[in-house]
């Protein structure tokens, strides 16, 4: 849930074994705007969010079978749930207890509802904030790791990630790829059309590259007009079909940075297998020596190069 989550949305989950008081306590939090479940034992509630949404529950400590206590450790470590803890045994049970197992409050019973509520308010208040937070956060890695032009993976998460996926291969003794490419004659575009434009060219490029891959598959804008893909499970042949693929769809999209001027771009594709007991750094430089023998070669093309030669 988010902070500004309306409540009829947001579901509170009822444990108790007396059928009166979870029905009680449902009509009093339903007549707040809270939709509600209840359960009679902790098995039936664990079966409940397994297959509800449920922000909070509420739960007795004195139930048969899996009591309140072990009921609040099951559900916080199986779901996204917070967890109110009740009881009519004030000498048997401590807030320390309760929030040992994981639980967000601890309150007595016989409750009274209007100190129940402030307290449920509290929960999701506190819920809100940490999901904003959470959100916040995963946005932030997000841009940390990403191209804002492009929307690729920039160069810094290309470095983390390549030595992630070749230690993989290692491990399991699978083929990895690697391909590294260059928009050709981009310098001359932007002395003509503009950095603006220029621009343009760099964020298309990002769009044909993502769609020319698998899921499992990974594009970085490596630096300026450079980007590398990243291939696993793949050989160096496939790969080269895979650069093949980026290569056409790039040299078929015409741009317009001028209305008078249709323009088409190339680029420029070095492609290499990772071979055994080799650093990041071989593995990389090899591919940008194969990216270096199209350019030499005449540009708009593909070129494959192996541990030792090119192919």
């Amino acid at each position: 849930m988010t902070s500004d989550q309306p409540e009829q949305d947001i579901g509170i989950l009822i444990v108790d074994d007396e059928e009166p008081i979870r029905e009680t306590m449902s009509q009093f939090l339903q007549r707040a705007g809270f939709r509600t479940v209840t359960a009679g034992n902790g098995e039936s509630a664990l079966q409940i969010l397994g297959r509800d949404t449920v922000a909070v529950a509420i739960t007795d400590i004195l139930m048969p079978g899996i009591d309140g206590l072990e009921l609040t450790q099951k559900m916080r470590s199986q779901f996204d749930v917070d967890v109110m803890v009740m009881t009519g045994f004030q000498g048997d049970y401590s807030y320390e207890d309760a929030i040992e197992k994981g639980a967000s409050d601890f309150i007595f019973k016989p409750v009274r509802f209007e100190e129940l509520l402030l307290r449920l308010k509290r929960i999701l208040r506190e819920r809100g904030l940490k999901s904003d937070r959470d959100r916040m956060m995963r946005q932030l890695h997000t841009q940390a790791i990403t191209d804002e032009l492009t929307q690729l993976f920039n160069a810094r998460h290309f470095h983390h990630q390549l030595e992630l996926e070749i230690d993989r291969a290692r491990r399991y003794d699978r083929p990895l790829s690697l391909v590294l490419l260059d928009i050709d004659h981009f310098k001359w575009f932007n002395d003509n059309y503009g950095h603006l434009e220029g621009d343009k060219v760099l964020a298309e490029l990002g769009k044909i590259i993502k769609g020319c891959l698998r899921s499992m598959d990974s594009a970085y804008r490596y630096g300026g007009e450079e980007f590398t893909v990243i291939l696993p499970e793949t050989t160096c042949e496939d790969a080269r079909h895979v650069a093949e693929r980026i290569r056409t769809a790039v040299a078929e999209k015409q741009f317009k940075p001028v209305d008078d001027a249709n323009v088409n771009m190339t680029i420029s594709a070095g492609v290499t297998q990772y071979t055994a007991g080799e650093s990041a750094a071989s593995f990389v430089q090899r591919s940008d020596k194969a990216m270096y023998v199209s350019k030499e070669g005449g540009r708009n093309q593909v070129s494959v190069l192996s541990g030792a030669t090119p192919a």
